[in-house]
C-alpha cells in the first residue's frame, strides 16, 4: 500500500496553473483558485497562473512557454477536457507531449466514476511529459480539480511517497536528450 515515508525530505515542486475557459477570468476562476490553495497548502509553489481561451493556439502557447521555462516542473490545467466542439485541451496537450502518462487519465476516471458514475466517460483528463516538464489536464469543475489533486497529484508530487513518485523521476526525464558516451 502507498504511504508517506516521513524519514525522507519533502521536495517542493514549482507548478504553473492554467485555466482554459471562454467565460472566466482570474477573479471568478474557482477551479484555478481551488488548485492553487491546495497546492500551496501541501507545500509546493504556484509560480504562474493564467486563464486562456479554449483555443489550441492559446493553450499550446502557454504550455510551450512553461516547458521552455526551467523553473517550472509541472503544469496543471483545468477546463476544456470534455467532448463539445470548443473542448480542445487534450488536442493541445497531445501536440506538445513527448510521452503520455496513460495511467493518470485512467486513474482519474476510476476515481471520478465512484463519485459521478458513468458521466465520467465524458472526461478526457490526461497527463504526460514534454522536455522534462510534467503536464496534467483536469476537467474544469472545482470537484474534479479536488479529485485530481487530492487523490492523485498530491501523492505523486510528494517526494516522500512510496513505493514511488513522479518527483524522484524528474532528474531522468531528459536522459534521452543526453548524447550517449
Amino acid at each position: 500500500m502507498s504511504r508517506i515515508d516521513e524519514s525522507l525530505p519533502f521536495l517542493p515542486v514549482n507548478i504553473a496553473l492554467l485555466t482554459v475557459s471562454d467565460t472566466r477570468g482570474l477573479a471568478d476562476d474557482r477551479s484555478g483558485q481551488t488548485l492553487q490553495d491546495m497546492i500551496i497548502e501541501d507545500g509546493h509553489h504556484v509560480i504562474l497562473r493564467e486563464v486562456v481561451r479554449d483555443e489550441v493556439s492559446a493553450i499550446t502557447g502557454f504550455l510551450r512557454a512553461c516547458i521552455d521555462d526551467p523553473s517550472i516542473d509541472v503544469v496543471i490545467s483545468s477546463g476544456g477536457t470534455g467532448v463539445t466542439g470548443r473542448d480542445v485541451t487534450p488536442e493541445a496537450f497531445e501536440s506538445v507531449m513527448e510521452k503520455e502518462i496513460e495511467g493518470f487519465g485512467e486513474l482519474f476516471r476510476w476515481i471520478s466514476y465512484q463519485k459521478i458514475g458513468t458521466s465520467t466517460m465524458q472526461s478526457r483528463a490526461l497527463g504526460g511529459v514534454a522536455d522534462g516538464t510534467y503536464l496534467f489536464a483536469l476537467p474544469g469543475s472545482p470537484g474534479a480539480c479536488k479529485d485530481g489533486w487530492q487523490e492523485i497529484l498530491r501523492w505523486q508530487l510528494d517526494s516522500r511517497h512510496r513505493p514511488c513518485n513522479l518527483v524522484e523521476l524528474m532528474p531522468r526525464l531528459k536522459e534521452h536528450l543526453v548524447p550517449a558516451s
